[in-house]
């Protein structure tokens, strides 16, 4: 659905309550109509508008239940703009790294729910678009929890269409620090960067910190390398999140979970698992 910056202007009133900030720009609440939703203001958009129309299209076409949906767009003069559903619960980053806020620590099983629904979104992506689609950002903050927590990726399809017969796209570097797999540093970038990122998140959504946390003990600010430790060591256990009883009484299921993470985050990406 084509919009002006008019109508977005009156539904977010004047952008006025921001929901957050992401690497291709602002997001703002907004009502259409009897619907919430998320408007998303792209920064500096260096498309022309032929090229953002051919983009919004592909994005439009895919529908599934792990991925946001897109409702609309705006694209006026040098002005783009993308119109998503509301996700009441916000981003993935706001649950797993309670200590910092008053939301409780989730459950094993509400985890788990999550980190099922991100590979079921990936994997749609990677394996049963017309286009296959490589998102290139995964991370907590691209994640995105209804009222029920399910989740939803955010942000697909914004960096790089891929054609199914292309095997590897050569992209500028993009993502986040702590979440690029090792090959980004060579070039060669496949979905099995994705399957990486995934592999980080998960880890975070167990041991509910962040993977690069300064705040830690020199030895422990980087997330992965301490599982390297505590793999050495044989002690996985002392990564479950402390903050949660819940996940402690489910200390074995969790351990499982984890060597999943690990077979996601091997540094040959040819060893890394698809995500289905």
């Amino acid at each position: 659905m084509r919009l002006t910056f008019q109508q977005l202007d009156i539904a977010t009133e004047q952008f006025r309550e921001k929901l957050g900030e992401g690497g291709f720009g602002s997001v703002f609440e907004g009502q259409l109509g009897d619907e919430r939703i998320a408007v998303k203001r792209l920064d500096h958009a260096g498309h022309g508008e032929k090229e953002f129309l051919a983009e919004v299209h592909t994005i439009g076409s895919i529908h599934h239940i792990n991925l946001v949906r897109l409702i609309g767009f705006c694209a006026e003069k040098s002005r783009r703009l993308l119109v998503y559903e509301y996700m009441a619960k916000g981003s993935l980053d706001r649950w797993i790294y309670c200590r910092h806020n008053s939301n409780a620590p989730l459950d094993w099983r509400t985890r788990c729910k999550i980190i099922a629904n991100v590979a079921k979104g990936l994997s749609y992506l990677h394996e049963e678009c017309t286009k296959r689609i490589v998102h290139l950002d995964i991370k907590p903050q691209n994640i995105l929890l209804d009222e029920n927590f399910n989740a939803k990726i955010s942000d697909f399809g914004l960096c790089k269409l891929i054609d199914r017969d292309m095997s590897e796209v050569v992209t500028r570097m993009r993502g986040t620090p702590g979440y690029l797999a090792p090959e980004w540093l060579t070039s060669q970038i496949t979905e099995k960067a994705d399957v990486y990122s995934f592999g980080v998140v998960v880890m975070e959504i167990i041991s509910g910190r962040k993977n690069l946390d300064t705040s830690q003990p020199e030895e422990s600010i980087h997330l992965i390398t301490l599982l390297e430790e505590k793999v050495k060591s044989d002690q996985l256990a002392d990564l479950v999140d402390k903050q949660s009883d819940d996940m402690q009484v489910n200390k074995q299921e969790v351990i499982r979970m984890m060597r999943m993470a690990m077979w996601c985050l091997q540094i040959d990406c040819k060893k890394r698992p698809k995500m289905s």
